[in-house]
This record gives C-alpha cells, sequence and structure tokens, in this order.
C-alpha cells in the first residue's frame, strides 16, 4: 500500500455504510420535490414528473378510513403480514382481476409497492445473485436489487421495439450466477405492454431455466384500446412456485399516499418475507388496511373513469412529442407516461446552452420552459424523457406547448 493510494477508512471513520451510500436518491421524487418547491415559490411550474394520478381517493374509501379510525382495534398492533380481512380480500381480487388463484396465506401487505420489491428481493437472493432488470426500468427496481444483496443485470430495449425485450435478449444476459428476472408490463416508465404469447414466451424461458420471476402488476388496470393485459402466471401455470406477483392500490385506486401494497407467492418465501418485514416496520398502518378493504371489495367504477381521462391525455400528449423536431414518441399501450427519445434534440443549441444528456436538457426545460420531466438517466437509458400524462388536460397542453416552443429554437 502506497501513501498515494491509501486503503479503506477504518470502520469507525465511516460515517455511512457502503450498501446504503451506493444507493441513489428517487430522481422521481427529487424532481417532483423540486418542482413543487418551485411551483409554492411562485414559479408557474406544469410537473410532468411523479407518477401518480391526479384524482383524488374515491369518497367511500375515505369514509371507510373514517370510521376505521373510530374503531380501537386500530389502535392497536395488528399481525406484520396483513389483516387476514385483507390478505382474503387480496385473494380474492386476484382471481377476479387476473384470473390468478392464490390463498390468504401466500399474501404479505406492505407499506406500498417499493416496500413490496424489497421485501421479495431481500427473501429470495444471497450476495452476488443476479437479477434480469429490462431497461428502461422503474427507478426503484434496481436499488431493490442491490438492498437485497444481488446484482442488477441491464437488458436495454428501445423504442424500435416498443421498449420491449426479447428472449433472445435474456438469454443472452443470463449467466451461472443468474437467480431471477424482474418483469413489468404495462411498463413505467415507458408504458409498454407485453402481449399474452410475449408473456408466455418469456415465462417459459424462465421455467426452462429455474429462474424466478418477480412480476410487477401495479398498472394492470391502465390499459388502452384492444390492449389486454396478461399475467404470468396465468399463462404460465408452471412458474408459480418461482413467482412473486408484486401489486398495491396505488394506480387502481389513486391512493398513492396511502401506501397499501403487497406479494403474493410461494408460501415460504412470503413467511420469510413476513418474517423479515415483522422486524423492519411490523404491520401497514390498520386505517390505510381498513380502506384497502373496502377499496379491494368494491368495484373498478373509479379506475374506470381514471382510464377514460389518460387514454384521452395520451392520445393527446403523443402527437404533441412527434411534431417536436428530433423528439420521437411511441404510442404507450398502457399506464400513463410517455417515453419520447431526445437524442435528435441533444447537442443542438438553445438559449445560448447545448444540452448534451438528456438530464441536462430537462434542466434546461425546468429553467427555461418550467416544466419539469424525469431524464431516461433515471430508468437506465439516457437520450430519452418521461412525461407522466396524469395531470389536468389544459395544463397537459400548456406544459407539451412550452417544451415545443423551447425546442423549436434549437439550432446546429
Amino acid at each position: 500500500m502506497t501513501a498515494e493510494t491509501p486503503g479503506p477508512a477504518p470502520a469507525a471513520e465511516r460515517r455511512v455504510s457502503a450498501r446504503i451510500a451506493a444507493i441513489s436518491e428517487s430522481v422521481t421524487l427529487a424532481v417532483d420535490a423540486k418542482a413543487k418547491a418551485l411551483k409554492a415559490a411562485g414559479r408557474p411550474v406544469i410537473v410532468f414528473g411523479a407518477g401518480e394520478p391526479d384524482f383524488p381517493t374515491p369518497d367511500y374509501i375515505v369514509e371507510a378510513a373514517v370510521a376505521a379510525c373510530g374503531d380501537t382495534a386500530n389502535h392497536r398492533y395488528t399481525p406484520s403480514g396483513g389483516l387476514p380481512a385483507l390478505r382474503a380480500a387480496i385473494a380474492a381480487k386476484t382471481l377476479r382481476d387476473s384470473g390468478y388463484e392464490v390463498t390468504a396465506s401466500q399474501v404479505l401487505v406492505t407499506n406500498g409497492g417499493k416496500q413490496a420489491i424489497y421485501e421479495a428481493f431481500a427473501a429470495i437472493l444471497d450476495p452476488g445473485d443476479e437479477v434480469i432488470v429490462p431497461a428502461p426500468y422503474w427507478t426503484t427496481y434496481p436499488e431493490s436489487v442491490r438492498l437485497g444483496g444481488g446484482v442488477p443485470v441491464d437488458v436495454v430495449a428501445d423504442e424500435t421495439t416498443g421498449y420491449k425485450v426479447t428472449v433472445g435478449q435474456l438469454e443472452a444476459a443470463r449467466t451461472e450466477r443468474t437467480k431471477a428476472l424482474l418483469f413489468v408490463s404495462p411498463s413505467n416508465p415507458t408504458g409498454a405492454v407485453y402481449s399474452e404469447a410475449e408473456v408466455e414466451a418469456i415465462g417459459r424461458w424462465a421455467v426452462e431455466h429455474g429462474l424466478w420471476v418477480l412480476t410487477d402488476e401495479i398498472y394492470e388496470h391502465l390499459v388502452y384500446g384492444d390492449t389486454r393485459f396478461t399475467s404470468l402466471p396465468v399463462v404460465v401455470p408452471e412458474i408459480r412456485d418461482r413467482c412473486i406477483v408484486v401489486n398495491g392500490l396505488a394506480k387502481t385506486y389513486a391512493m398513492t399516499g396511502w401506501r397499501v401494497g403487497w406479494i403474493i407467492g410461494p408460501e415460504d418465501v412470503v413467511k420469510a418475507a413476513t418474517n423479515h418485514q415483522s422486524h423492519a416496520t411490523s404491520n401497514v398502518n390498520n386505517v390505510a388496511q381498513a380502506a384497502a378493504i373496502t377499496a379491494l371489495s368494491g368495484d373498478l367504477s373509479a379506475v374506470g373513469r381514471m382510464r377514460e381521462a389518460f387514454d384521452r391525455r395520451r392520445r393527446t400528449i403523443v402527437p404533441m412529442l412527434n411534431e417536436i423536431d428530433g423528439v420521437l414518441c411511441p404510442e404507450p399501450d398502457g399506464a400513463f407516461y410517455a417515453y419520447p427519445s431526445v437524442k435528435g434534440v441533444l447537442g443542438k443549441q438553445i438559449r445560448g446552452r447545448r444540452p448534451a444528456t438528456s438530464a441536462e436538457l430537462a434542466e434546461l426545460l425546468l429553467d427555461e420552459a418550467e416544466v419539469a420531466v424525469v431524464p431516461g438517466e433515471a430508468f437506465g437509458t439516457p437520450g430519452y424523457l418521461r412525461l407522466s400524462y396524469a395531470l389536468g388536460d389544459d395544463d397537459l397542453v400548456e406544459g407539451v406547448t412550452r417544451i415545443q416552443k423551447l425546442l423549436a429554437e434549437a439550432r446546429p
């Protein structure tokens, strides 16, 4: 060891663990926080950042929560795995909505979808296990793999394939250390939806190689036109013993702030994840769980109304983005995101600046057009922007119009 290359600091001198220091901040939440701070300061910022419906939680769900506040049973600890009635409601909802038959003992209720993903990986990964993560990916996916001790392995798809990976790409990324595949359809950030045939092919590939699949189904009800959602363990039942389904209330019932998600999986894995959660957080907030029972036991009329609005906005935002020289935006079939390529804009001069990356372009849009978007760097694919169209119609048109006007000034 030379003086020029000192070794790691002694443990006593390290203030933050290497494991946590390596975790990145959620860029989507950071963009949203910055935009809201600017709005609070009086700036007319239009926010295409965070992925949350702009609708209130339905009244009947809120009323159930109000009633639950007065029930003294909810003032006490409850089972770490979730209220028995809620776990049963989740099992019934899963059969109703996707055709996947499970029991309440296969369900763990978590503090939102993020904790669900983390608990799943904490339960199945050992240090060094590799998890294939198709990109563009939601910002939390690779970080949850790392927190679980695993190694995320990116497989990148682009706009030429509708942001969908192929079995051939997945096979090329597989090694002897591959433990799992993280699969999501409909996708955040791209809105891509895999067909039933594509889902089946990927599932059968995973079965052939003995891999686990964590499948995120939180956008299951947000598909448009003739597109249909397909649940992987339904079309490939052989994978049930190595499949973990992640879902939650946030998108379907406009309940992002209530923090209720869940995993569905083999009983031994769910028991292990429940044990872990019992030491991390104990039970999810009881009032939110009571509201969740009401939400899941009701009909889907609320999400139907939201889906109509999102579809209308989808059909507005995509053509407007494609009118911009240097921008290419495939039409998303699900979720509520547009994910345009802006590679044709990068490097051009715009108001005295030459953004070389999508991160720099996003910063320029916020500074000069007062529009907040999330750069593709956050999703593992530089050269793109994510725009959530879960905002009011007028704000959507005004925001994209500002982007159009600013980027029209681009010069070589």
